[in-house]
């Protein structure tokens, strides 16, 4: 009797189990088939055969990007455009994960979990999908940054409502004309099918002097009251070591604002020091360096921030942003563009989108996410780094910015050259980040012209003329 009941609990049990992981598993079927399906390593999807009936990838102004024509993928007319936009759109090869072609495979194609990819045309729904980057602003940038000769990215958003305006990632290649990648030419496409937008992370160099100036005076440094913050000679020891400006440059006496205008490394390395690891540590992770920022259902690279506590030589140099070692310092170029436009929006910002309207399953699945916005710093701290920026005018447009130089490889002179801000102009929520990477340009003379040709057109989509 005792070995019946056993037998008989065991197969309730196996049942039980079977039952519920029937369940578990049409539940997947239901919830994840349209991710499933849209897998590269999916036979069925990829290639050509599986955008037979794609639908039609446009940008905001409802110029194609992409469609197919007689069974064929074909994208925008312009070689230009078509390279701006490859990390953005994707290509045939589905190698480009975080592209809306391939993100999002499944719904221009109309798949459905009864039909497969076989729906019959008379059910089908729309499968088009308009984007909110506009093609012109996209080809700019990427002229001026493949005319740099060095991989980089180059973004472009509004603050306000979240619209990505520009993303452009180089190196990068013709979508219609996909070269064949051999151990020949490798390293000349080293990189190329990850969207340096989105899914990289640079040096920072002296932009990160926005974080260390934002934790100086959200903890109102005593120093700040002062008429000036320190006096600069070009070299300072701290913590048995040097701390020097670029090329060893005296700024004299300095405020805060003179310091960020001038990019005197020693004021911000003696602010990092004064504020002490642990204050450096909050500001950074409150504004967002350590996190990603999930941008239509792709998450960005984090970024890096970690304070010595024990090295004041290396907090000295976090503070600039050239830490060493586990200390370096690490940041994304959307995430920065994110944090200028919180500085510019009273601390807060949209969370950016590449999406304006597509099929319902897009809207679906994004729609949550589109609404979402960052509180980063405080209204009064915003407002007050705000002040210190050093304001240009790029495109036409007033602006706040701060430009980085970050070495990267003192033999042969090669630097990060980075420009990121925002428009200070009501009628142009515009916030950016540009980096050019390997470059032996620094960021006025690199990165600056690339964000003013993006800027100049970016403007006159925003402002409507």
């Amino acid at each position: 009797m005792k070995r019946i009941l056993r037998r008989s609990t065991f197969v309730l049990l196996f049942t039980l189990a079977f039952i519920v992981g029937i369940g578990f598993f049409t539940a997947e079927l239901v919830l994840s088939a349209k991710d499933w399906i849209a897998q590269p390593y999916n036979a069925h999807i990829s290639g050509n055969s599986g955008l037979e009936e794609a639908g039609k990838i446009l940008d905001r102004n409802g110029d194609v990007l992409a469609e197919t024509v007689n069974s064929e993928r074909v994208y925008h007319s312009d070689e230009a455009v078509r390279r701006a936009l490859l990390h953005t759109v994707g290509d045939d090869s589905l190698n480009i994960s975080t592209a809306v072609q391939s993100k999002y495979r499944s719904l221009l194609t109309n798949y459905s979990l009864l039909w497969g990819l076989n729906m019959p045309q008379s059910m089908r729904t729309s499968r088009d999908i308009t984007l909110t980057v506009d093609a012109l602003t996209c080809k700019a940038a990427y002229e001026a940054l493949e005319a740099t000769g060095c991989k980089g990215a180059c973004v472009v958003y509004n603050y306000k409502t979240g619209e990505v305006i520009c993303s452009v990632s180089n190196p990068t290649y013709d979508p219609q004309n996909p070269p064949e990648i051999t151990k020949d030419n490798e390293s000349e496409y080293d990189g190329v099918y990850l969207d340096n937008v989105l899914s990289s992370t640079y040096t920072p160099g002296s932009i990160f002097k926005i974080i260390t100036a934002a934790s100086a005076l959200e903890n109102n440094l005593p120093i700040l009251r002062e008429p000036y913050i320190v006096d600069c000679s070009g070299t300072e020891t701290i913590g048995g070591n040097e701390i020097h400006c670029y090329d060893g440059e005296a700024h004299g006496r300095v405020n805060l604002q003179e310091a960020m205008s001038e990019s005197c490394n020693v004021a911000f390395a003696k602010l990092a020091v004064m504020l002490g690891a642990d204050k450096m540590q909050k500001t950074a992770d409150a504004m967002g360096i350590n996190r990603s920022f999930n941008i239509d259902d792709v998450n960005t690279a984090k970024g890096h921030y970690k304070a010595p506590q024990s090295d004041e030589n290396v907090l000295a140099w976090t503070g600039v942003g050239q830490g060493s070692g586990d200390y370096e310092d690490k940041v994304n170029p959307m995430q920065m563009a994110i944090i200028c436009g919180a500085i510019a929006n009273g601390g807060t910002a949209a969370n950016p989108t590449f999406i304006q309207s597509g099929t319902g399953g897009v809207l679906e699945l994004i729609g949550l996410k589109q609404n979402q916005t960052h509180s980063l710093l405080s209204a009064d701290t915003a407002a007050k780094v705000n002040d210190v920026m050093r304001s240009y005018t790029s495109g036409g447009v007033n602006i706040r910015a701060k430009t980085g130089t970050a070495e990267i490889n003192t033999e042969n002179s090669s630097h990060n050259a980075w420009f990121v801000g925002y428009s200070t102009d009501a009628d142009c929520p515009l916030a950016f980040a540009c980096v050019v990477a390997g470059t032996d340009g620094v960021g006025e003379t690199a990165a600056h012209p690339v964000v003013d040709a993006a800027m100049e057109q970016a403007a006159q989509v925003i402002k409507g003329y």
